[in-house]
């Protein structure tokens, strides 16, 4: 299968966007009219560069209100497309995308629209060109795929074919099942486009909230599957328009872009296959192995304490470096204070902040292929520095991603630490619940395909949750279990949690790390003993719980004392409390899970209306 992208999708000039494309991998592009237009290169000049970046222009697009036009409006659309096809010409391009009219003038009708598409394509087939018919959306005249389909078929030339787009056939639900009924050698191009799931008119939808593959919500592996039925050996073709995507960095925006296609585009039962373009089948992580945190020793003394007054134990100190291991149940963290280590750069950067996960992977040589496969370059450390030896992937928010094989035989611990046998053995806290990052949108989308073309995770549906300052989405990406789970928080409003913790940190970063426990009243009455500075909670919040749930009053009172949260859904109950943000950065969290299987959601605008108090407080 051949893989495109229209430069419409990218910023920058055309020039700009010709070597993104071509350094991400593509084989092709589509030249979007605005982009030629504004360029000062002449079309031979740009066909030239093209050239030179090993690219090849698949489509020239688009060609707009021709079709159900007469008269002199209908002879003008004619002149215009025998322009088109000079200019083509000029450019090196055969093909020629028309989009179904939106002109006030045009009447629907298919007998019309197929005589007009035939002569377009005997004037096509004259200059040894083609044409390809989309049913835009939004056009009064052929808006469904469909009849774009029967006017083609009525119009029975070999110079005209079809155009099929994913977003206009979605956005007005259109079955996808007639899609397999078309014979594959009159589709004439594929253009791919995902999106969230929005309730508003198609065109405004279309210009602003299109995405990749896998960061939206379209049944886009349904269409694969329908489409590969027809015997379509043509190019499948990104058409992205996207406001965040249009002012990013080409670059990232382009290799995001090649690798939802190659997701895209995997095998549909996920077995391994002969075809190069075929992704190696790895399982999801079955776990977080550890946390690492970039320390500076001024911090060390809190952030210590803090872990301490949780049932922390520090149980390993690194045989060579400045490395510190502390452990609770399941749970591993690291502290990284060693001079010169990636850690240290990554704290000089971004301050106290998380550095590092590793992610247990049942065999982590089958994910370092699929990584490789995706363009996600792994590295090993540098051997100067770094002896663990274990695969890693830098994630959107430059935090480095480590495969952990959980069934060594000599694990990384025993390889690189010294145990420290007076440590305690407390267990108040189990494993890792789940891990909230804070990025920006654009870095947002990055995580989105990351984490399901990659770790094979669940995304949920996304939720704009209530900051004093504006919304925040917010997205969970679990595992199949759950033992995995990151939630993806991004925003555009600036004055937000989540905006104040992305300057914090000069970059994303994490907001809070969720531990899981059966005793979380046991830990809160811990805390206050310790005095552990925990989040603030409202009086009004307890009346409204007593309120929705039917609790007893005194464990109302009791929930109110320790400052911990409580919600329930069909599967159970869910208690959580926060500490309060350290050092202004992020928190811990404690939950306890009796069937529920959520996230908290009705109380993330009361943490956020906290933790934004707790923000300004600090910054006064």
């Amino acid at each position: 299968m051949r893989y495109s992208i229209a430069t419409v999708c990218l910023s920058g000039t055309l020039e700009t966007k010709i070597t993104a494309i071509s350094k991400a991998g593509f084989g092709f592009i589509e030249i979007f009219e605005n982009d030629l237009v504004t360029s000062k290169n002449s079309p031979e000049t740009i066909a030239a560069m093209i050239n030179d970046a090993g690219l090849e222009t698949i489509v020239y697009q688009p060609f707009r209100d021709f079709e159900g036009l007469t008269g002199k409006l209908r002879a003008k659309a004619f002149d215009r497309a025998e322009r088109k096809f000079d200019l083509m010409t000029r450019l090196g391009t055969d093909l020629l995308m028309v989009c179904s009219s939106v002109h006030p003038a045009a009447t629907p009708g298919i007998s019309q629209v197929a005589d007009d598409l035939h002569e377009l394509g005997e004037r096509a087939a004259q200059r040894n060109m083609r044409v390809a018919y989309e049913a835009l959306g939004w056009s009064h005249v052929v808006s469904d795929y469909r009849d774009s389909w029967e006017a083609v078929r009525r119009a029975n030339h070999p110079a005209l074919g079809l155009c099929l787009d994913t977003f206009h056939i979605y956005s007005r639900q259109t079955e996808i099942d007639s899609v397999a009924n078309i014979p594959g050698e009159k589709i004439f191009l594929v253009q791919i486009a995902d999106a969230p799931k929005l309730r508003m008119d198609p065109l405004s939808w279309s210009r602003h909230h299109r995405c990749f593959p896998s960061q939206g919500q379209l049944e886009l592996d349904k269409f694969m599957g329908q489409l590969r039925r027809t015997g379509y050996e043509g190019a499948l073709s990104l058409e992205i328009f996207n406001d965040q995507f249009r002012a990013g960095n080409a670059d990232s925006v382009a290799l995001d872009g090649h690798r939802s296609l190659i997701y895209l585009n995997r095998s549909p039962d996920k077995k391994p296959s002969p075809q190069p373009n075929e992704l190696e089948h790895s399982k999801e992580p079955t776990g977080v192995e550890f946390i690492e945190f970039a320390v500076g020793d001024a911090e060390y003394p809190k952030l210590s304490a803090i872990l301490r007054g949780l049932g922390f134990s520090f149980t390993a100190t690194h045989k060579a470096k400045h490395v510190e291991r502390w452990t609770q149940g399941d749970v591993n963290l690291v502290f990284n204070r060693e001079d010169g280590s990636f850690a240290n750069r990554y704290y000089n950067l971004h301050g106290l902040s998380v550095c590092a996960y590793g992610l247990s992977v049942d065999e982590p040589g089958k994910m370092v292929t699929r990584a490789n496969q995706l363009s996600y370059p792994v590295s090993y450390g540098d051997p100067n520095t770094d002896t663990h030896g274990l695969p890693a992937i830098m994630s959107p928010e430059g935090a480095q991603l480590y495969f952990v094989d959980p069934n060594e035989q000599s694990p990384h611990w025993d390889r690189e630490f010294v145990g420290n046998d007076e440590a305690a053995q407390n267990s108040w806290i189990e494993t890792i619940d789940h891990i909230a990052v804070t990025m920006d949108h654009e870095q947002s989308l990055q995580a989105t395909l990351l984490h399901k073309a990659l770790f094979n995770l669940n995304p949920t549906s996304p939720l704009n949750v209530l900051d004093p300052s504006g919304l925040v989405r917010s997205q969970v990406f679990e595992s199949t279990d759950k033992n995995v789970a990151f939630t993806i928080n991004s925003t555009g409003a600036r004055r937000t949690v989540a905006s104040k913790t992305l300057e914090k940190y000069a970059g994303s970063g994490v907001n809070h790390i969720a531990f899981r426990t059966e005793n979380i009243f046991e830990i809160a009455e811990r805390m206050q003993l310790l005095s552990i500075e925990i989040m603030d909670v409202t009086d009004n919040y307890y009346d409204d719980i007593s309120s929705r749930f039917d609790l007893a009053i005194r464990d109302i009172e009791r929930l109110k004392r320790l400052h911990i949260l409580y919600d329930e859904d069909e599967f159970g109950s869910f208690f959580q409390i926060f500490t309060k943000l350290i050092y202004g950065r992020f928190c811990f969290e404690i939950v306890q899970r009796n069937g529920y299987r959520g996230y908290g959601f009705p109380n993330a605008q009361l943490r956020l209306t906290m933790q934004a108090a707790d923000i300004d407080k600090q910054h006064v």
